[in-house]
């Protein structure tokens, strides 16, 4: 077995990581999972007193992010053990999870929620891509995620959903304060020197746990160098 989940509350079914999603509370995870939280509460600050669906929500934690602020929250997930998991852990009065597929939700709402995948729902659409080229090798069509069919440049984003809807912003996700430090220091060598110390292990056992939301930003600027972009769809 792999990586699985750790300190459930009593009840709760731990799910393995298999790559298709991200997972809270697992230490190895959490630069990913941490990166998607960004997002969901980036979201979450523009659906205020809305009906959402976070549509194919795995795990469930987005959905409960997003219902710390709107109406209603409906998480659709047609995984059987994520499903289950997600009813187990996450429980508020204004959220609920339905099992099924993405294809035949009905609605209604204000907003859905698509992370890393696209489907037209609801009046207002968030849409989340990696963007290929911070994530694939120089020249690769995609990166070695099995899990994604295809992946976006930013011209390539923009020709996919400006054809289908009235307007389109585009966001871009970007590292912040200690990931941005990070990366700083990579381009000043720091790759080369936690190896000649031997401290590599070490150092990020305790530097990946440490990742939090406020170390990814949202901004619409300088959108080619961005790590994801995600998508407020209209119309």
């Amino acid at each position: 077995m792999g990586h699985v989940q750790e300190n459930q509350p009593p009840g709760v079914p731990p799910l393995e990581l298999t790559g298709e999603r991200t997972l809270p509370d697992i230490p190895v995870e959490n630069y990913w999972y941490r990166r998607h939280l960004a997002v969901y509460e980036w979201i979450a600050e523009q659906v205020v007193g809305l009906r959402v669906a976070d549509l194919a929500c795995g795990e469930g934690y987005g959905a409960a992010v997003l219902a710390g602020s709107a109406a209603e929250v409906v998480g659709v997930e047609a995984n059987p053990e994520a499903f289950e998991h997600a009813v187990s852990r996450y429980q508020r009065e204004n959220l609920r999870f339905d099992r099924g597929l993405v294809e035949d939700f009905q609605g209604p709402c204000d907003a859905a929620v698509f992370l890393e995948r696209l489907a037209q729902a609801a009046p207002v659409l968030y849409v989340s891509t990696p963007n290929r080229l911070t994530l694939a090798p120089p020249g690769a069509s995609k990166s070695d995620n099995p899990w994604h069919l295809r992946e976006y440049t930013l011209d390539e984003y923009r020709k996919l959903l400006e054809p289908r809807f009235a307007q389109v912003r585009i966001f871009g996700v970007f590292h912040a304060r200690k990931l941005r430090a990070h990366e700083l220091a990579l381009r000043l060598g720091w790759d080369r020197v936690h190896r000649m110390l031997r401290i590599t292990k070490p150092f990020y056992n305790r530097f990946i746990p440490a990742i939090s939301s406020s170390d990814f930003r949202l901004a619409e600027d300088k959108l080619e160098s961005a790590l994801d972009f995600v998508a407020v769809c209209r119309g």
